[in-house]
């Protein structure tokens, strides 16, 4: 149960384009500007500098934005709404030369000495994205263009349906715009998927296979083939209705505009999914039938070790990830066994696997197959969170204001046993943050797991990390949209946990157990993300290792394993950023005693947005000095 890969515009751009990647690295450190040790620096020109820092952040933000529409359009902006993001190696080069012009000018531009603290934060994430990139670029041949996990090719309909704001004549312009501009972002993707398979880089063939049903449903149904409305074309047909009735387009108009979409749909959309489908057949024969980590492609070994250190924004090597995984599953097995037992199964813990994956024939840990149980899902996971929102105030000073919905995923990007995600909103609000659950196969969506994956992605999860993030108004505007996997899932998993303490969570014992089967899974992906990439196991084997360890069923852990695959290193992050908040809540806890406090404590960790991991320490470090000053 994943539960929580997002696939947003940052991290969709992060996963076609080296230049907006994120890697591990220490913070940056502007020692030729620094001046000697013992200088002290006025609080006054502190301030002035600082000022000046951030101010000049706030053009490179606005400037790096210009570089993508669907980031534009994702923070609820209209500019550039009738384009799409210039996918090719070209564009990527133009980025990743303007961030090294931004960097070179900012070291040469600011003094590092005579910023605040959290000026220098800022100084060191714009230079440490930066490294990231060009430790990235080195290997852009090497990852997978078009997977099942990232789905790329089914982003470009999702956006148009769900965050392409139509509001008048001129959006909708701009919609049947962005059906034409998709056809050349998919022409730009397939050119870098050939690049990268003529260097011998493909993914496993159950990663076309995924690629190619789902881009068949994209274009199947009207206007594209006899059937039902395909999703997009009743998008488009709705959102021109929806004009014509609130009277901001007339009749002649929405004729006008509703030929023009299909027209659209049939000469641009449709043959480039078809030119997508067509190179997908024709190379997946040269794809290996039976998968393997990354380690057995070009430059396999050195590109897994930048994606650990990217996703973990962690120097931990391979082994080392690997082992503390090991530790963990023996560590949580151990909690797994008090449940079991406190349940009277007397059995043992790999029988009571199997009564649970079992009890679906008789639906106690089920909910119906049929549309009111997956409706009763939704209804459950929002009153979880509608819980856990009133108990907020008692732990974070901070609270988001932004609103957050749960939602089934769309019929054309929906995966049977399918990781749940989050979406973020717009900063302003217009937007709200939105959970998705794939909920095609309710047999893959026990009750004891609807707890902690609602916590995990709504509150006080990812929503909650997020929406706070995006509200921030002391940092520059950058921060409020920089990503870090460790930090960003590292809270989700920590937010697990932390729902614990709360009143009224986890008050079943297979909800609890269902808490203790998510962490468990993230400490297996330790386990698995290094086995298969860098130990040499196989799919089979890495199948053999979940099932014993944990109550999935086969398919789902067939899925799990197959993400892993896909997505080198991206697995990681979740325990191993967990494992360091819950390491800084202690070391905070033992230096601070009587003055601890927890809501200090989590809005320092929020308070700055996403940071590596080495950053946040530091800014853990500070909030313990000042407290112990105060």
């Amino acid at each position: 149960m994943n539960r929580s890969f997002k696939p947003s515009l940052n991290r969709l751009v992060i996963a076609l384009m080296a230049s907006t990647a994120l890697a591990a690295c220490e913070p940056a450190s502007n020692t030729a500007n620094q001046g000697p040790a013992t200088e002290v620096v006025s609080a006054s020109v502190m301030a002035a500098e600082t000022a000046r820092l951030n101010e000049w952040f706030e053009g490179q933000f606005e400037t790096e934005l210009n570089f993508s529409p669907i980031a534009l359009t994702f923070l609820g902006r209209k500019t550039d709404n009738d384009k799409i993001d210039d996918f090719s190696a070209e564009a990527q080069d133009l980025q990743l030369a303007w961030k090294r012009a931004s960097v070179a000018e900012m070291k040469a531009s600011f003094d590092y000495a005579k910023l605040n603290d959290d000026a220098k934060t800022s100084y060191d994430i714009w230079a440490f994205q930066l490294a990231a990139s060009e430790a990235a670029n080195t290997y852009r041949t090497n990852g997978y263009i078009f997977e099942q996990m990232n789905a790329t090719h089914s982003f470009f309909p999702q956006l148009l349906i769900a965050f392409h704001r139509v509001e008048d004549g001129a959006d909708m312009d701009a919609y049947i715009s962005r059906i034409k501009a998709t056809a050349v972002a998919l022409d730009q993707l397939i050119a870098l998927s050939k690049e990268n398979a003529a260097t011998g880089v493909r993914p496993p063939r159950f990663a076309f296979e995924g690629v190619l049903d789902s881009a068949r449903q994209i274009i199947a149904g009207a206007p594209f083939s006899d059937g039902e409305d395909s999703s997009i074309w009743a998008d488009a047909q709705s959102k021109i209705k929806t004009l014509l009735e609130a009277g901001t387009i007339d009749q002649a108009k929405a004729d006008q505009m509703t030929i023009a979409a299909r027209t659209a749909l049939i000469d641009d959309w449709m043959p480039a999914y078809a030119r997508l489908i067509t190179w997908l057949e024709e190379d997946i024969k040269n794809t290996t039938e039976v998968g393997t980590g990354v380690s057995a492609l070009p430059n396999g070994e050195a590109y897994y070790n930048e994606r650990l250190a990217n996703h973990t924004t962690t120097n931990m090597t391979a082994d080392e990830i690997h082992q503390l995984g090991l530790s963990e599953v023996t560590r949580i097995r151990a909690q797994m066994e008090a449940i079991k037992e406190s349940v009277g199964f007397e059995d043992g813990l790999v029988a009571f696997f199997a009564s649970l994956r079992e009890s679906k024939e008789d639906r106690r840990h089920y909910y119906p197959d049929t549309d009111e149980g997956r409706q009763g899902y939704i209804d459950d996971a929002t009153a979880a969170i509608d819980n856990i929102k009133s108990k907020l105030p008692d732990y974070f000073g901070i609270l988001p204001k932004a609103d957050l919905e749960v939602r089934r995923v769309e019929p054309f990007r929906e995966q049977a046993g399918g990781a749940q995600h989050y979406f973020q909103g717009t900063p302003d609000g217009s937007r709200p943050g939105i959970y998705y659950a794939h909920l095609a196969d309710m047999t893959a969506m026990p009750k004891g797991e609807l707890e902690v994956i609602a916590y995990h992605e709504g509150l006080p999860g990812h929503h909650m990390q997020i929406a706070i993030q995006q509200e921030l108004e002391s940092v520059p505007t950058f921060r409020t949209q920089a990503n870090f996997n460790a930090y960003a899932e590292g809270w989700g998993l920590y937010s697990e946990i932390l729902a614990k303490e709360m009143s009224g969570t986890y008050a079943d014992p297979y909800s609890d157990f269902g808490r203790l089967g998510s962490e468990m899974w993230r400490a297996i992906r330790l386990v698995l993300d290094t086995g298969l990439h860098s130990k040499g196991w196989t799919e089979e084997q890495a199948v053999a290792y979940f099932l014993a360890n944990s109550a999935i069923t086969e398919a789902q852990a067939r899925s799990e394993v197959q993400r892993y695959m896909v997505l080198p290193g991206q697995a990681t992050g979740y325990k191993i950023g967990m494992i360091k908040i819950q390491q800084l809540r202690a070391k905070a806890e033992a230096a601070l005693g009587d003055k601890f406090d927890i809501k200090g404590f989590h809005d320092t960790v929020l308070g700055g947005g996403a940071v590596p991991l080495s950053v946040l320490e530091r800014m853990v470090d500070q909030w313990i000095a000042k407290v112990k000053a105060e």
